[in-house]
């Protein structure tokens, strides 16, 4: 059977590639042709030139998304590699604590806003440039459905905050070739995370308030059941090709029936 190649010869920054949703992105995009800049903060994601690379052109580059001038290397580097920017792909984020809001700490506040809204919201104003000065582009942002959700309000309110970015710079750049979207995940398996985002062992209450999430996300699923990479990575890589060239400003749920 014939491979799709909707992504033949286009430049992709895909962040966070190193594992999860990301790294599935990042291995179907080359499977369909894509030229793939992969970042991420670990530094395994260097090993990706070692597989991917057999497949297509890939640079690979660790940086910390964190920090708008990290962002801005990283864009500039893609464009000195290969040119230009077709799509980026804004995969950084994920909750780091989990507990009713009234135990979080200042600190654990500012640490999920600054790891789930900041890169997305940096690497989108480093990129848009070069992409302006195309007249072409795509931007995914990868959101979350716990925008409605228990025991993770500051993550909820990031995540927030990229569907309000994502729609924004819709309304902004449509006439201008750039089409802005994103997704939002519910409760995904995938293989073990390599480095965690919380490296703290576990009380046994943080255990139970963890669980209810988990409840959660399987009640409020009409399928009743978790997602896969593969699911989420169709639904990133369908926003991202010319399949959907008249869709912007959209936030698209793909979390078995839960909307978020």
């Amino acid at each position: 059977m014939q491979q799709n190649k909707r992504f033949d010869n286009k430049v992709a920054v895909i962040t966070g590639a190193a594992q999860g949703i990301g790294l599935r992105v990042a291995e179907r995009m080359a499977d369909e042709g894509g030229l793939l800049v992969l970042v991420d903060r670990a530094e395994f994601v260097h090993e990706l030139n070692d597989t991917l690379g057999k497949i297509t052109q890939v640079l690979t580059l660790t940086a910390d998304l964190e920090q708008f001038a990290e962002c801005q290397r990283v864009m500039d580097e893609a464009v000195e590699r290969f040119g230009r920017i077709d799509i980026l792909i804004n995969n950084v984020g994920g909750t780091i604590w989990t507990r009713p809001f009234e135990h979080y700490e200042e600190k654990q506040i500012e640490a999920e806003v600054r790891r789930s809204l900041f890169p997305t919201l940096w690497c989108c104003r480093a990129a848009l440039p070069y992409m302006l000065e195309k007249e072409h582009g795509v931007i995914v942002n990868v959101s979350s459905i716990a925008t409605r959700g228990v025991n993770r309000v500051p993550y909820g309110a990031a995540k927030g905050g990229v569907n309000a970015l994502t729609a924004c710079l819709a309304f902004e750049n449509g006439e201008r070739g750039i089409r802005v979207n994103a997704v939002s995940p519910g409760a995904t398996e995938a293989p073990p995370r390599r480095v965690q985002r919380n490296t703290g062992k576990q009380s046994r209450q943080e255990k139970t308030w963890y669980k209810q999430i988990y409840t959660q996300s399987l009640d409020t699923s009409l399928m009743k059941r978790f997602g896969t990479t593969d699911e989420q990575a169709g639904a990133i890589l369908f926003l991202a090709s010319d399949d959907a060239s008249y869709i912007t400003g959209v936030v698209l749920p793909v979390g078995g029936g839960d909307l978020g």
